[in-house]
């Protein structure tokens, strides 16, 4: 099938968000308090967005200009543009036209004007955001990164990252966690401070922002978590399985206030949990050595974690961190040992037919050589059965509701998962 051209793409494009754009944009008009917009004194987060050779974007209620050097476009409310990179340069599509851009770094996607609504100042893929979005051009893909103040990114993060139904309380731990963490990860010297994915925290835009994460973030608003005088690492994942971990016991630094406390999240949907690996897809996760038999537990972390296992296949062995065990075998977490699943008997090749008095297969020629091919045994499947889900350090999210649910504030919840930290409106000694 021949590739698309990028005009084709960018009608598909268009029309998926003909169909959810406009819907999104009238259930979100007037639903985001002005208190969102930034402020003289308000940081700004700059997010990764996306990093692809092909940059879909549009504008959403108001207009918006591009800018590349001393070029400038204006793009009318729901005006779509892509931007590729194509045969060393970069080229620009709107209204069917292609235009063959001059060689530069970097673009800016704007509001026209200040913003005077409480919805998307733009659009990228089938999301909306708020604040700016960068371009920075490398050899083979676009940077998109998005500038948006600190207050107004979070209401998507706490939604994004939690179930807007949570409690209030869990909500605003959330709210608490996710601000300390996007300060503490500021990167002036870098082009980027966080991504939009759970190797940073979870971003999708306005569309996962509601009154009740916008509460959540308003009623916390500044306020950080504070260890000595710097800003507290405040990491934090699904759920813990009964325990969190020490900090020290997963990276390289123990950290006074990341240490492993009692979890409650029982009532969590992968406080326990089981996965069955095959033979191929231990094949395809141990290569080196052919596949796994059997998994053996070297050494573990104080609250059960795997800290390092063996892996025995069938020509060789392969010790490996945690870690790397569950980047293989896309393990929940780590808190996880394994056991040896049989094969089933209906895989098993025939049995021998019964012989006679004489030692001969009945009906089968004496002179004929005996069949002596070995019993071919199909390789072990392994079943992982383990807890929790995530690292394990800091704050359990289905731990928060738990407490949430328990009647713990959200102070609470954070002094509980976060030890000796201390909760501050951000900027003060």
């Amino acid at each position: 099938m021949p590739t698309p051209s990028l005009h084709q793409r960018l009608l598909a494009w268009s029309a998926t968000w003909l169909v959810a754009g406009p819907a999104a944009a009238v259930l979100l008009a007037g639903v985001a308090p002005s208190a969102l917009q930034a402020q003289a004194t308000e940081p700004e987060v700059r997010v990764l967005l996306l990093e692809a050779g092909l940059v879909p974007m549009a504008a959403r209620q108001q207009p918006l200009v591009l800018r590349a050097a001393s070029q400038r476009w204006e793009l009318a409310p729901g005006e779509l543009v892509v931007l590729q990179l194509a045969a060393g340069g970069l080229v620009l599509e709107r209204g069917g036209a292609v235009e063959r851009l001059p060689q530069v770094s970097e673009l800016w996607l704007e509001p026209a004007a200040r913003p005077d609504g409480d919805g998307a100042d733009f659009q990228l893929q089938q999301r909306g955001y708020r604040g700016r979005l960068q371009l920075l051009v490398g050899g083979t893909a676009v940077q998109a990164i998005n500038h948006v103040p600190l207050e107004a990114y979070l209401p998507s993060v706490v939604g994004s990252e939690m179930p807007a139904s949570w409690p209030q309380a869990a909500l605003r731990a959330q709210a608490v966690a996710a601000r300390t963490y996007a300060l503490r990860q500021r990167k002036p010297a870098a082009p980027f401070d966080v991504s939009a994915t759970v190797s940073s925290q979870v971003y999708k835009g306005v569309e996962a922002e509601t009154p009740s994460t916008r509460q959540a973030v308003a009623s916390t608003r500044g306020q950080v978590l504070i260890y000595r005088s710097g800003l507290a690492n405040a990491v934090f994942h699904s759920s813990a399985g009964g325990s969190t971990e020490n900090s020290g016991d997963l990276w390289s630094q123990q950290l006074p206030y990341l240490v492993s406390v009692p979890d409650f999240d029982q009532h969590s949907p992968v406080h326990a949990w089981q996965q069955r690996f095959e033979p191929d897809q231990l094949q395809k996760a141990f290569g080196e050595i052919g596949g796994a038999q059997s998994i053996e537990v070297l050494g573990t972390t104080g609250s059960g974690r795997i800290r390092q296992a063996r892996v025995i296949g069938p020509s060789g062995t392969l010790v490996l961190t945690g870690a790397q065990l569950r980047s293989r075998l896309g393990l929940k977490s780590t808190l996880v040992r394994f056991e040896v699943v049989a094969p089933e008997l209906a895989a098993l090749p025939a049995l021998p037919p019964l012989l006679t008095v004489d030692g001969q297969k009945p009906g089968a020629d004496p002179a004929a050589s005996p069949d002596r091919s070995p019993l071919q045994v199909p390789p072990p499947s392994l079943l992982a059965i383990g807890r929790g889900y995530g690292h394990g350090v800091g704050m359990s999210q289905w731990g928060a509701h738990g407490l949430a649910q328990r009647g713990q504030s959200y102070d609470q919840i954070l002094r509980h998962y976060y030890r000796g930290a201390e909760l501050r409106p951000y900027g003060t000694p």
